[in-house]
């Protein structure tokens, strides 16, 4: 099975995220996690690469790099899972 996850949204807020998630991903799954630009691709085989659980790891490493607050993680399309900013709704007064 191939899971994306496209990270261009986190990209731009830090550099060397798409870096870092590929090797908490390795370190994670143990399946061949390769990135090309914003889109961390993530292949292998048995319960390590569903398409939840890689929504799961996701969400941990944004908590982790502290950017939970500011991310969230979809389901795009299929196979594929984007991390979207959040949407923040100003108070007014």
């Amino acid at each position: 099975m191939e899971i994306k996850v496209d990270a261009s949204e986190i990209k731009k807020e830090k550099s060397d995220v798409v870096k870092s998630l590929v090797e908490f991903l390795k370190d994670k799954t143990n399946a061949d996690v390769s990135a090309d630009a914003e889109m961390v691709t993530v292949k292998g085989e048995g319960d390590a690469v569903t398409k939840k659980y890689i929504k799961v790891l996701v969400k941990k490493f944004l908590h982790q790099q502290e950017l939970k607050e500011s991310f969230r993680v979809i389901m795009d399309e299929e196979n594929t899972l984007k991390v979207n900013e959040r949407r923040l709704f100003e108070e007014q007064e």
